[in-house]
């Protein structure tokens, strides 16, 4: 390392980073990019370049290509270019992962229209009753949505405030 290169930074929370990338995957979320959320939650306030990302994750720099392209694409984290830099800092975007969450209602109700069908054009008792149910459980998420984050929004000034 020459005077020019600042020190590699400490990574803090990488157990429960992983941890909570895990979680993420487990119900749905592509695992690298998971993982690359993960650390950008811990990173410092400049964000991490691709390489700390790598370092960080112990992966290569095409695994981190991909997830910062996937997170960019679906608008949970940006690439920040400053001239005094010579690589590009990633961070989150602020609100937008809640944003992801909340902003799905449209689809619950798409969702449940069509498990809807599922069970009309079946003839089996018990096949008409799971879809109903799932479907009807997509109704109330797509209702409460909005609420929600009402409440969120609520709750969130309040701990600004104390």
């Amino acid at each position: 390392m020459n005077a020019q290169d600042p020190a590699p930074p400490v990574h803090h929370g990488v157990d429960a980073a992983e941890a909570a990338a895990a979680m993420i995957a487990a119900v749905g979320f592509p695992r690298m990019p998971g993982r690359v959320l993960m650390a950008l939650i811990a990173a410092p306030a400049d964000g991490y370049t691709a390489a700390e990302l790598a370092d960080r994750l112990g992966v290569s720099p095409a695994a981190v290509s991909g997830a910062v392209r996937y997170l960019q694409t679906i608008q949970v984290i940006r690439r920040v270019s400053r001239p005094d830099r010579r690589r590009d800092h990633y961070l989150i975007i602020p609100d937008t992962w809640y944003g992801l969450m909340t902003n799905n209602g449209p689809i619950y109700d798409r969702l449940a229209a069509h498990i809807e069908a599922i069970g009309t054009e079946h003839d089996d008792r018990a096949a008409q009753d799971r879809a109903s149910e799932m479907a009807e459980f997509f109704r109330f998420m797509a209702r409460r949505m909005p609420e929600l984050v009402d409440e969120w929004e609520a709750y969130r000034s309040g701990l600004r405030d104390s």
